[in-house]
């Protein structure tokens, strides 16, 4: 693999588990001076655990564990010792059950990094779907949809689809939030009070966002064809199709932060820990779209 693959983890941890699922694995330590990843090998930045881990078993204990995990990562990131940051699905309730308040990943990297606005976009092979709004309860959508935040996070994923992807001039999708994005206002007015108004203002900057379009239809293959990306306006209305275009494949980025951030399209699968049933599809995707946006960027 033509990158250095570091793994911030404890090593005796990993050490069990490869004993335990009968994989035979050199772990290596990690002093920075590895150019490639080697099969057979790991390279482990050696994090000792707070309590001892059982498979499948959730450990408030570890909870500060997990999130010193992600300082770690997130610091050497920001300060080039890493080209870019592949995340693992993290249990966002044990977390909060020890006392720390936690959303999930992409909040807490834009906390950490001094981001102002952090935009979830998922992406399986040409599709790329961006979120409006992220981990949020239904009732509290609407509101959080202002002209100000869409403008922002369009510009976000214009910005990033061409620092990243290298397109252009990217042509970006955006939905309705009610069914027939509103029908004139018969079904809700948020698509003529907030939605037009913010592609007007984005429009009239050069960026080429049209909508709001009728969320049950954007995402047909032929109209899918004419669009770089689509934002969805709340988790539910974008991440079902993606990940029915790919689950095994579809990849998590952090659009908005001063680092590369990848990470899966998944939960933690608590019933497959240590089983060795897990597909680790979305992980291999999450680290090669890495590599390649990187790559493309040097």
């Amino acid at each position: 693999m033509p990158c250095a693959l570091v793994c911030l983890a404890d090593r005796d941890l990993l050490t069990e588990r490869a004993r335990r699922l009968g994989l035979k694995i050199e772990l290596r330590a990690y002093d920075g001076s590895a150019r490639i990843h080697a099969p057979g090998t790991l390279t482990v930045d050696h994090r000792p655990l707070g309590v001892p881990s059982n498979p499948g078993r959730l450990e408030t204990a570890n909870a500060r564990y997990v999130l010193d995990l992600l300082d770690r990562a997130t610091d050497g990131a920001m300060g080039a010792e890493f080209d870019a940051l592949v995340t693992a699905p993290v249990h966002k309730g044990v977390i909060n059950d020890a006392g720390v308040p936690f959303t999930g990943h992409t909040e807490y990297l834009a906390v950490r990094t001094q981001a102002p606005l952090p935009v979830m976009m998922l992406a399986t092979g040409a599709m790329r779907v961006a979120l409006a709004t992220t981990h949020l309860p239904l009732k509290d959508v609407s509101a959080a949809i202002t002209i100000e935040s869409l403008c922002q996070i369009v510009s976000i994923l214009n910005h990033d689809l061409v620092k990243w992807w290298g397109i252009a001039q990217p042509r970006i999708a955006v939905c309705g939030l009610n069914p027939h994005a509103g029908e004139g206002g018969h079904l809700g007015d948020e698509e003529i009070r907030v939605i037009a108004p913010a592609l007007a203002r984005i429009n009239a900057l050069g960026i080429r966002a049209s909508g709001p379009l009728p969320a049950d239809t954007a995402f047909v293959p032929r109209i899918l064809a004419d669009f770089d990306a689509v934002l969805a306006m709340y988790h539910d209305q974008g991440l079902p199709v993606i990940k029915h275009a790919g689950f095994d494949s579809a990849v998590n980025i952090t659009l908005g932060l001063p680092i590369l951030r990848t990470s899966v399209d998944h939960g933690t699968a608590l019933d497959l820990a240590g089983t060795g049933r897990a597909d680790a599809s979305s992980l291999a995707s999450a680290i090669a779209l890495a590599i390649e946006l990187v790559s493309r960027r040097h």
